[in-house]
């Protein structure tokens, strides 16, 4: 079974109208790119027969698989990429996390592998982190749930080579993994692809960024030539863009255009706080919302830091870094789905491919470093068409990368305050008396406790001549126990900051103004921030920066903005809309050779 087709019948009249007959999409088809406006993941109740997967053609089980699952309509990725991976074309396709491109490319290839009775593997899907493995995989899993006999195996650093290489003896239909473990077991000859029709590459970018290059194109190379590609990445850095033309026969390119529609069911807020307070804030945030969070940070100490704190705190925590084993990482998100831990505290690898329905609240503790970063990091909530909320703690210096951030995302971020006593007193107060609600419309089914219950009261009320309301007051008391109930802390610090930043933002202003004559082309919106990989340890100062930028292209040393220098990158702040060629100069700088 040939997953390419020799003939491309691709443009027939009957095939574009499966895709473009349709309200929910805006679609363009320009020299084989189709630009789709994005919309939000569609979810029946489950009573609904009429399946908007149904024109795609696919078997019973699929079909049955996506009832199960709950699944109503495709989203426009999948309406796009599913017919043209259908035909056995090569895809090249632009989408953030939560559009539903892992159902895109697994659907229709699940169809293809339906009379599949081989021995070895047709498909290989290539991520670049272990949990985003696990994801696709399980995806795999629960798609084919109702096919008979269809195998998916997930292979990744951190575990077992001999049960890997056992799973891969036996029959396997796909086999998904990262990069670095896929060349090891073909180097050992445990991965036979002989027989590898087709190839997904699912988040190339990020691939990109963690220098796996050499070792996508290694593994290709091995890979035989007649085979299917399928190229999912979030950006389209030139990289990227290689490996497409290298690689891929004249393929569909699919572009959603905006990742708004995908955040628009997450309500994104940020939170003026200095360093030294952002542990205080953050259990103050805390305790209005503890249930379903995951709280993002930079460095793999720090997780471990927040978590005791928060532990001592009274919460329910785990953590999620690079040092953590595979075993335990895996059991922690079992644990997190199933409501055993209520906070995550993750660094952004770590976290990569997360994907947990119960997350309510995303906290960004530490700046992202980018805008593809803090896409990645709410996108953990808001999954599915639900509703979610994500929270950015800014200080003092960090404000203009939030402007940049607005910027480039399209974006207003909603400012909030830190919340009082007052506030979580008042959410104490709410939820106390709501737990009580529920608890007594609540109908117990258990003869045995219900019985133990009225004999209680009816004891309490005989033996010790207690009424309704003495009882009640009593019960009140166990619920509450000998902490103190509402908090009493100094937060006189909260309302000090708050006045602290509006005084610093008065001031900023007004030195902007008393030196627009010396940088009179300097305006925070027409600027944004770009990251170079060098910094204090190379020896790299201000001026070795402003020198290479000036020699290296055509911008002024006059209209570079603020630069900062941090110990292994730096980041500058340069003319939005800089030309292609320029922003192509940039990526090659170099600074003191």
């Amino acid at each position: 079974m040939d997953f390419k087709k020799d003939s491309r019948s691709h443009d027939s009249e009957q095939e574009k109208s499966q895709i473009e007959d349709t309200s929910i999409l805006e679609l363009k088809n320009l020299d084989n790119k189709k630009e789709i406006e994005s919309q939000p993941l569609e979810v029946s109740s489950g009573n609904d027969n009429d399946s908007g997967f149904l024109d795609f053609g696919f078997n019973q089980s699929i079909l049955n698989s996506l009832r199960n699952k709950g699944y109503k309509n495709p989203t426009p990725i999948q309406k796009a990429a599913i017919p043209e991976l259908m035909i056995g074309r090569d895809l090249l396709g632009q989408a953030q996390t939560g559009t539903g491109k892992t159902a895109a490319f697994a659907l229709p290839l699940i169809e293809k592998l339906a009379d599949n009775k081989e021995l070895n593997a047709k498909v290989l899907v290539m991520t670049p982190t272990r949990e985003l493995a696990t994801q696709v995989a399980e995806s795999f899993k629960s798609y084919s749930s109702e096919s008979s006999n269809f195998k998916t195996v997930a292979i990744y650093g951190g575990t077992d080579y001999r049960n890997q290489i056992s799973a891969l003896k036996r029959k396997v239909d796909v086999v998904v993994g990262t990069p670095g473990r896929i060349m090891d077991h073909i180097r050992q000859g445990t991965f036979k692809i002989k027989d590898i029709n087709c190839l997904v590459l699912d988040e190339a970018d990020e691939m990109l960024n963690m220098g796996f290059l050499e070792d996508i194109e290694w593994i290709i190379d091995q890979l035989p030539e007649n085979k299917q590609m399928v190229l999912f990445s979030a950006t389209m850095p030139s990289e990227i863009r290689n490996i497409a033309k290298k690689y891929l026969n004249d393929p569909a390119e699919i572009l959603i255009k905006s990742v708004k529609k995908e955040t628009q069911l997450i309500s994104q807020k940020f939170i003026y706080v200095q360093r030294y307070h952002k542990l205080d804030a953050l259990k103050r945030i805390l305790e209005l919302n503890n249930e379903g969070v995951i709280i993002f940070v930079r460095t793999k100490l720090l997780t471990t830091s927040i978590a005791e704190a928060l532990e001592n705190s009274g919460h329910t925590v785990a953590v999620l870094n690079g040092d953590i084993p595979q075993n335990q990482r895996e059991n922690t998100v079992d644990r997190l789905k199933k409501g055993f831990i209520n906070i995550l505290v993750a660094t952004d690898v770590a976290a990569r491919g997360l994907d947990v329905e119960r997350i309510k609240l995303v906290v960004n503790y530490d700046f992202p470093f980018d805008k593809e970063t803090y896409t990645h990091r709410i996108g953990r909530t808001g999954r599915a068409g639900r509703s979610g909320e994500a929270i950015l703690f800014v200080n003092q210096r960090e404000k203009h990368f939030l402007r940049n951030l607005e910027n480039s995302t399209r974006t207003k971020i909603e400012e909030i305050n830190i919340p009082s006593n007052k506030i979580i007193n008042e959410k104490r107060m709410e939820k106390l008396i709501e737990n009580l609600n529920v608890s007594s419309l609540a109908k117990d089914e258990n003869e045995e406790k219900k019985a133990l219950i009225i004999d209680v009261l009816d004891n309490l009320k005989e033996k010790y001549s207690m009424d309704d309301s003495n009882i009640a007051m009593a019960a009140i008391n166990l619920v509450i126990g000998n902490k103190s109930f509402f908090v009493n802390e100094d937060d006189s610090w909260i309302h000090k900051q708050n006045n602290t930043d509006r005084n610093r933002s008065n001031r900023n202003i007004n030195n902007r103004m008393r030196n627009s004559n010396r940088r009179n082309n300097y305006q925070n919106d027409s600027f944004e921030t770009y990251k170079f990989n060098f910094g204090k340890f190379d020896g790299v100062r201000v001026a070795n920066i402003i020198s290479s930028i000036c020699n290296s292209t055509t911008i002024n040393g006059r209209s570079i903005g603020k630069i900062q220098i941090f110990n292994d990158y730096s980041l500058v702040d340069l003319p939005r809309d800089l030309h292609r060629e320029t922003k192509n100069k940039l990526k090659k700088i170099k600074v003191r050779n």
